[in-house]
């Protein structure tokens, strides 16, 4: 892979010009390569300009430069290391013309090819971001040398191919050819393709084409949801038309549901892919159904920002990234049924943000062009701080400004910047001479810091009145010194609501809002608010989750809240709550188990889906699993599952199908013996439902391998049951998950051994989610010391998709000093093998581990304590 450092897209771009690409690609050459030829014009804007075009062919064929043939001999290694020389070009129009093959990807980059388990067909998609262009054409590639993209391509005559242009086939039908409209300009990175019998279902809408399409095997599926994806993105597409005065730029919207795909989405003009797990083949609840309401949304928005206008350089991804995930919510609630979509946000999404902003590894939301030196270093800033905290910060920032002056900026930075580059200065400007206020001033304090604030009140009560003073934290997180905040840090200001809540007489259990106050935290200082009458039964900082914060609670309101959560009449006031819980129980300051307590005590009163997904899923995986000591997880899951079954009493009568689902997969993975577990399997049916889909099989299955109740032939014939690429990865993670010698020995060779055939990106995430379990520490001991040699090699192997998904989803799970130790000691080594996505996710990964540590101890601590007292 080459890496492009900033330095030199800035003098490639001050050097030439990029007007145009025509792509010829042929995907009839076989299952290893594809047929691709290039021809750019471009300019050179000064006389003897030396530059270089990017790209990594299995084969080169042929290079002509204004009509001269350069010579290939000698060429493989002149581009050994991605890059094209071209050298003493004149002042003017130029024309390169480079025929390659190129290699299909099983790892999610450039062109991948997918054959469905399930029919045998074959697809293909491209992923172009960040830096793979490369991999599927010759290019300039870098986003602020934007150009018109012309794609001719040749398929098997069955297939269908879509592009970022509306696709036409040309020629005689047995040929297979296809022409792709014309883009506007674009950036190299956001070049898509997708080929293959796709089933397609399409509509029109404002005199636009629109379209869907999936695999075959799918087809049912998204024939089932057809409609209900239709409604969400005409309610998006006429919604930003209501808010930005720039109309949608590109000539169709298509959306692909496509395989084995990386992220959750990739906003290319005109079509957008997905991964095809958001067409469901079984039952999903409605938050589930609300993300991909979100994702559709949040894609969408980028065709203006991200597309019409693209930053200039990665430092800048955030702007993308930021810009979407808050429309995409903040527009959900505005357009669809889904009204609580900020309640998902707070407890699930945001939550990313908060952990990221906490690590080493933190960095500001937008980080100095120095911070993002080359490719390499901005691939790793695609994570919680850029998307959620991002789109936390414009939430606050619109608070500020209000919405009328920001929508007035974005406008204005639209018409400014339209199929061009811009910098957040650029997106400031607009901002400021929209609003007329300090936005520069916002933003450094805002956007070029790190780490999260803390908001704390302390409550005093005299005669018949009371004074909240709210203490305000900096915190930098875990990469930079303290700087000028009230109590160490750099505070940022925020605008907050304050609500104040009461019990109600006749439903004590029951909380009603006797006033929310607005209030403005402009420094470190602590702000005092008095007030008459008596004290509030909760105190509620950062009511409606305006801002981005940790909060605390009183002890008093503390006290509430574990008597009342389930009682607060919004669903976005109960997620601050509970993320108040989370936040304290990884400081420490919280015991697990009064967490759990809490949530045992209140979950099964809760309507909002979104929070009990969230809340049980910090309960099983992180509280269960990594903040109790070994000793008394299985009293956590027996709690947990305690939960799952009230919940499960609860839905009997058919209410709630959702919260049903969430209770079900979570006793699911939280069963301790095999017995029920094995009853359901047999009767293919939870006693009062749901029945058990494919996935609720498989998730059964995996549990009871884990517990050691299947063997290997029980795995092989729920494949032969459901052979999808879905039971594919089912049944990998189950053979994984079995707790014997040898079952662990053919996971961990099938992981990163070299001799075997080589998994694909999602079979090597599903082995590798199989892998480690706590049930099985024990068994996994020897190879918590070769996991981390193991995964460096794998990852200068593999390359950097490959080293995210083994770092992230194959860390071990044991919680103990020793892990800790071999992992500081990898990256300790100074070893140039250790990529920088591995050290990068090595880092996260041993910084959570820390404080799961912590937070063991702080409990061994309190327990010495409560015993010598």
């Amino acid at each position: 892979m080459s890496v492009l450092t900033r330095d030199e897209a800035q003098t490639r771009a001050r050097l030439i010009e990029v007007h145009h690409y025509t792509l010829d690609l042929d995907l009839t050459r076989g299952d290893e390569i594809f047929g691709s030829t290039t021809t750019i014009r471009f300019s050179a804007r000064q006389p003897d300009v030396d530059t270089f075009a990017e790209l990594m062919p299995a084969a080169l064929h042929r290079i002509v430069l204004d009509g001269q043939e350069l010579p290939l001999a000698g060429a493989d290694e002149v581009i050994a290391d991605g890059r094209l020389p071209l050298t003493g070009l004149a002042e003017g129009e130029h024309e390169l013309r480079v025929e390659t093959d190129m290699r299909y990807s099983r790892t999610g980059e450039g062109m991948h090819r997918f054959t469905d388990p399930a029919d045998g067909e074959t697809y293909l998609y491209t992923m172009c971001c960040m830096s793979d262009a490369n991999d599927v054409f010759v290019g300039f590639d870098q986003p602020d040398l934007k150009a018109v993209f012309e794609v001719h391509v040749t398929a098997p005559p069955e297939w269908t191919v879509l592009g970022n242009g509306i696709a036409t086939r040309v020629g005689e039908p047995h040929e297979g050819r296809w022409q792709l409209a014309p883009t506007p300009p674009i950036s190299t990175y956001l070049l898509a393709l997708a080929a293959g019998p796709y089933h397609s279902v399409r509509t029109e809408h404002a005199g636009l084409p629109f379209g869907l399409h999936v695999r075959r095997s799918l087809a049912p599926y998204l024939e089932a949801d057809a409609d209900e994806l239709f409604d969400i993105t005409r309610r998006c597409f006429d919604r930003y038309h209501e808010i930005f005065d720039e109309p949608y730029p590109f000539d169709s919207y298509d959306q692909a549901f496509v395989p084995e795909f990386n992220s959750g989405a990739m906003e290319n003009p005109g079509l957008v892919t997905f991964r095809d797990e958001f067409v469901y083949r079984s039952a999903v609840t409605d938050a589930e159904r609300q993300t991909r309401a979100m994702v559709i949304a949040h894609e969408m928005a980028h065709m203006w920002f991200g597309d019409l206008v693209t930053m200039e350089w990665w430092d800048d991804i955030w702007l993308n990234e930021s810009f979407a995930e808050y429309m995409g919510y903040q527009t959900l609630t505005e357009t669809t049924r889904y009204t609580d979509t900020w309640a998902d946000f707070g407890v699930r999404r945001k939550n990313w943000g908060y952990d990221a902003d906490q690590r080493p590894s933190t960095h500001p939301v937008a980080p100095t062009p120095e911070q993002v030196p080359d490719t390499a270093a901005a691939r790793l800033n695609f994570d919680g701080i850029s998307y959620a905290k991002g789109a936390s910060a414009l939430r606050q920032l619109v608070a500020w400004l209000g919405e009328k002056n920001f929508l007035d900026g974005i406008n204005n930075h639209f018409a400014r910047h339209r199929f061009g580059n811009a910098t957040l200065a650029d997106f400031i400007d607009s901002l400021a001479e929209a609003s007329g206020r300090d936005v520069h001033a916002w933003a450094d304090r805002w956007l070029r810091t790190d780490g999260v604030d803390t908001l704390t009140p302390v409550i005093t009560t005299s005669g018949g009145q009371w004074t909240a003073e709210i203490h305000h934290k900096g915190s930098h997180g875990g990469s930079g010194e303290a700087g000028d905040g009230g109590d160490g840090g750099t505070s940022r200001p925020h605008r907050i609501a304050i609500g104040l809540y009461d019990h109600e007489p006749a439903a004590p259990h029951k909380l009603v809002l006797r006033d929310r106050v607005e209030a403005e935290l402009t420094d470190g200082s602590p702000l005092t608010l008095p007030f008459t009458g008596p004290r509030p039964d909760l105190l509620l900082l950062n009511d409606s989750d305006l801002t981005y914060a940790k909060i605390r609670l009183d002890p008093g309101s503390w006290k509430t809240a574990l008597r009342s959560l389930s009682g607060l009449p919004d669903a976005l006031s109960r997620a601050v709550v509970w993320n108040a819980a989370r936040d304290m129980v990884r400081d420490g300051e919280l015991p697990p188990g009064a967490y759990l307590d809490a949530a045992r005590a209140h979950l099964p009163h809760e309507t909002d889906i979104a929070i009990v997904q969230g809340v049980l899923a910090f309960a099983r995986t992180q509280i269960a699993d990594r903040y109790l000591p070994a000793h008394k997880r299985a009293a956590a899951l027996a709690t947990i599952s305690a939960t799952c079954r009230d919940l499960l009493r609860r839905t009997e009568d058919g209410s709630g199908p959702g919260l049903r689902l969430a209770a079900v997969r979570t006793f699911v993975d939280s069963a301790t013996s095999a017995a029920e577990l094995s009853d359901w399997l047999g009767r293919d049916t939870v006693p009062g439902g749901p029945d058990l889909d494919p996935e609720l099989r498989w998730q059964v299955l995996r549990r009871l391998a884990v517990l050691g109740a299947v063997t290997p032939a029980d795995i092989d014939a729920e494949l032969a049951r459901d052979s999808s690429a879905t039971g594919q990865e089912g049944a990998a993670r189950c053979r994984a998950a079995l707790p014997d010698a040898e079952a662990k020995r053919a996971a961990w060779a099938a992981l990163f051994e070299a001799d075997g055939p080589e998994l694909s990106n999602y079979l090597v995430t599903a082995t590798a989610l199989g892998f480690w379990q706590p049930e099985q520490h024990a068994l996994l001991a020897e190879y918590v010391h070769g996991y981390f040699p193991a995964a460096v090699d794998l990852a200068v192997r593999r390359g950097p998709a490959i080293a995210d998904s083994v770092a992230r989803w194959g860390f071990p799970t044991t919680v103990d000093e020793t892990t800790l130790r071999l992992g500081e000691e990898c990256l300790s080594a100074d070893d140039p093998s250790v990529s920088p996505t591995l050290r990068r996710r090595f880092a996260d990964e041993l910084d959570d581990l820390r404080r799961a540590l912590h937070v063991q101890r702080a409990q061994e601590e309190a327990a010495a304590t409560e015993g010598g007292a």
